[in-house]
């Protein structure tokens, strides 16, 4: 055997061997082993809190979306604020818009995302309140209605002993139950409760 021929049979033995043909005929880019671009982050849809309500001393009704995930809208908690106003004396004042919150949270936990809130009182002026607190032991004379940190209510269709212990399992505020006027009292102040 010759040098040349000895030459010719090791690069041909070499070009045939399947990591020499991987070598030269497919040579590794270096994008091969990058990961791939990420994708452009879409932004997930926020979630917007609705309320059904019912004024049962106005008749008045409103459907609102008055929060769109962590942005209350202005105009809608307007809208609140005089639906929830005293409706004895017509005085409005800016309700805690945590009582809202307390309310959607409220139908979120009893499974009626549809839920008609019927409003016994929200807002009340400190003329009202004097007035009320003259003829009902049940009227406290620094009420949170004052400070528009309350709402009275019922829920359509829903009896208020489940509405109150909703409330109560929820310990996000005062709850207060009033079984003769049948209604429930929730509020933003401390966890505390009465009448339960």
């Amino acid at each position: 055997m010759n040098r040349r021929h000895f030459l010719g049979t090791a690069t041909l033995a070499l070009a045939t061997t399947p990591a020499a043909a991987a070598t030269v005929l497919f040579p590794q880019s270096p994008q091969a082993s990058a990961e791939p671009a990420p994708r452009p982050r879409q932004r997930s849809a926020q979630p917007v809190r609705v309320l059904h309500l019912h004024h049962l001393h106005t008749e008045e009704r409103l459907e609102v979306s008055y929060r769109t995930g962590e942005r209350y809208h202005r105009d809608a908690l307007k809208q609140l604020n005089y639906f929830l106003r005293d409706f004895r004396t017509g005085d409005v004042a800016a309700m805690d818009p945590q009582a809202f919150d307390i309310l959607f949270d409220l139908k979120q936990q009893l499974g009626e995302p549809e839920a008609l809130f019927q409003i016994i009182g929200g807002y009340r002026s400190p003329r009202t309140n004097a007035m009320l607190s003259k003829t009902s032991n049940g009227v406290a004379q620094r009420s949170l209605h004052l400070t528009g940190q309350a709402i009275d209510i019922r829920i359509d269709g829903i009896p208020t002993t489940e509405v109150r212990d909703t409330a109560l399992a929820m310990a996000r505020g005062g709850v207060g139950y009033y079984p003769r006027s049948n209604f429930v009292h929730v509020d933003t102040g401390q966890v505390r409760s009465w009448g339960v």
